[in-house]
């Protein structure tokens, strides 16, 4: 069973974006402390928010590409223990989607 995360390949374009959201908070935090207009500062809040969405949604597809894959490719492949991991891996993307939606 591979252990790479699914994201491996995209790692560096994650952690760029991460440290821009992480960039744009301390921005929120600056416009706060200098009694930003509040519109302002919710626009910045909605941008941080529609940049942490699309590291998720990457991250949903690199773990439907990568990780549930592999397991349905077990499965597929006769691998005793591969029907079980396959399942478990599409109902952990399921409950991760889910946690996604209602946030």
């Amino acid at each position: 069973m591979d252990t790479t995360p699914g994201y491996h390949d995209h790692k560096g374009d994650y952690l760029t974006r991460l440290r821009r959201i992480e960039g744009q908070v301390r921005g929120l935090q600056r416009m706060v402390d200098e009694d930003v207009y509040c519109i302002d500062i919710l626009t910045q809040v909605s941008a941080v928010k529609s940049a942490l969405a699309s590291v998720s949604v990457g991250l949903v597809q690199d773990h439907l590409g990568h990780c549930v894959q592999d397991a349905v490719a077990g499965a597929a492949a006769g691998d005793e223990d591969g029907r079980a991991r396959a399942e478990a891996k599409v109902a952990e993307a399921s409950a991760a989607i889910t946690r996604l939606l209602k946030s």
